[in-house]
């Protein structure tokens, strides 16, 4: 057993110590949803202010996830490099450098440049972090840890628009506020985590290109779960309004209805991780396809029937709102660990890919004039891959693949 191995077998132990690192990483987590949460919003009112058009807007806000996929690119390679912790850390120099100059210069360009480096820098961190917690859990307790920290970061995203009351004292307070966070953090990582890498594997099937190809073959179920959740939550949030507005709802309704579908993910997140943990991380998301997907299909029957629709966005949300970091956590379940940097390569790249084709799907069918499409689409897409669980089957000797 390498250095590395012992040190991941005792913080799975749960000993004081790797309590200690789990929560730092969970604050990680959360810093990285607050810079999203409030930087979408109140960079949007200073534009719309200054009397950019809102394609200008929506494409420059575009920026910081273009820059998260661009870290995705190379997330796996300068991990392997540089180590956890300097991947934290620069990530959270980069964010913290970002927060500082958006309000020194207000310029629609240089905007768009600082959104990149942002986007760079949260992806570093939600990678090094994301992977640290799966390589530190148990099979035991992994559906609990990682169902945890999603649930941490859409707290930090939820709470990061009330930075926008903060504009009051200034239009520089929140940034502010939010690069101290990210100072305070640095110190803390910096003192208290390790200085840790990654496993890398010796064998040829997992070198280069191949250790992608392996995870796909040894866990395509476990990595689909990305996609759909990354469709979900864009394919909502860009079509929703449009669907509202066409079926009768108003746009107060509308904008009310719209936040549920993430409430009812906060809410189930941590249950359905101890559920995965507790009835086995397939039977869950197989339960959770199923569920949420016969809601999504009911919406369009729910017509203009406010508390109904607000019901069922809830409960959908709620069940599939857990589906990347379950599909993660069953990854991990089925992968040896060295070929889980790149598993999770792969389910950033399928939730990108299902980001961006959710608002393209949702746009076409509602351009078709059938409205309530949109969500038989997405409810379909959840129960076929619940019933394409039957074919997949875990081989029984990568459980103990921990050598490749």
């Amino acid at each position: 057993m390498t250095e590395g191995e012992a040190w991941f077998v005792t913080q799975a132990g749960h000993t004081r110590q790797g309590n200690i690192h789990y929560f730092i990483l969970i604050g990680v987590v959360i810093a990285a949803g607050l810079s999203q949460g409030l930087l979408l919003p109140v960079l949007a009112i200073f534009l719309e202010r200054m009397g950019i058009s809102s394609t200008m807007n929506g494409l420059n806000a575009a920026a910081l996830y273009v820059g998260s996929f661009a870290m995705t690119l190379v997330a796996e390679r300068v991990l392997g490099w540089v180590g956890f912790k300097k991947l934290i850390a620069a990530g959270l120099v980069l964010v913290m450098l970002s927060l500082l100059a958006f309000p020194l210069i207000p310029s629609v360009a240089l905007w768009f440049v600082l959104r990149l480096l942002v986007g760079i820098g949260d992806s570093a961190l939600h990678y090094a972090s994301q992977l640290w917690i799966l390589m530190m859990s148990t099979p035991e307790n992994r559906g609990r840890s990682i169902s945890f920290y999603g649930m941490s970061y859409g707290i930090g995203f939820s709470i990061g628009p009330l930075g926008i009351s903060l504009l009051k004292y200034g239009e520089a307070v929140p940034f502010i506020i939010l690069a101290v966070l990210f100072l305070l953090l640095l110190v803390v990582v910096l003192f208290k985590l390790p200085d840790l890498k990654p496993e890398r594997s010796q064998g040829t099937e997992t070198a280069g290109g191949g250790r992608y190809r392996t995870s796909y073959r040894l866990a395509w179920y476990a990595l689909i779960p990305a996609f759909l959740y990354g469709y979900m939550e864009s394919g909502i949030n860009s079509s929703f309004p449009v669907y509202g507005l066409r079926t009768g709802f108003t746009v107060e309704q509308i904008a009310a209805l719209l936040p549920f579908v993430g409430i009812g993910g906060l809410l189930l997140q941590l249950p359905l991780g101890m559920w995965s943990d507790r009835f086995g991380r397939k039977r869950v998301l197989t339960f959770a396809g199923i569920t949420g997907g016969l809601c999504f299909l009911l919406i369009p029957l729910a017509g203009t029937s406010f508390w109904m629709t607000l019901v069922l966005l809830t409960i959908a949300g709620g069940f599939v709102g857990s589906f990347f970091s379950l599909g993660l956590a069953y990854a991990a379940d089925i992968l040896p660990r060295t070929l889980l940097p790149a598993a999770n390569v792969v389910a950033s790249f399928h939730f990108n890919a299902g980001s961006i084709a959710g608002p393209n799907a949702g746009g076409a069918i509602l351009g078709t004039g059938w409205n309530g499409g949109m969500f038989v689409l997405l409810g379909g897409l959840y129960i076929l891959f619940a019933c394409t669980g039957i074919l997949f089957k875990v081989k029984k000797s990568t459980a103990d693949q921990e050598s490749l």
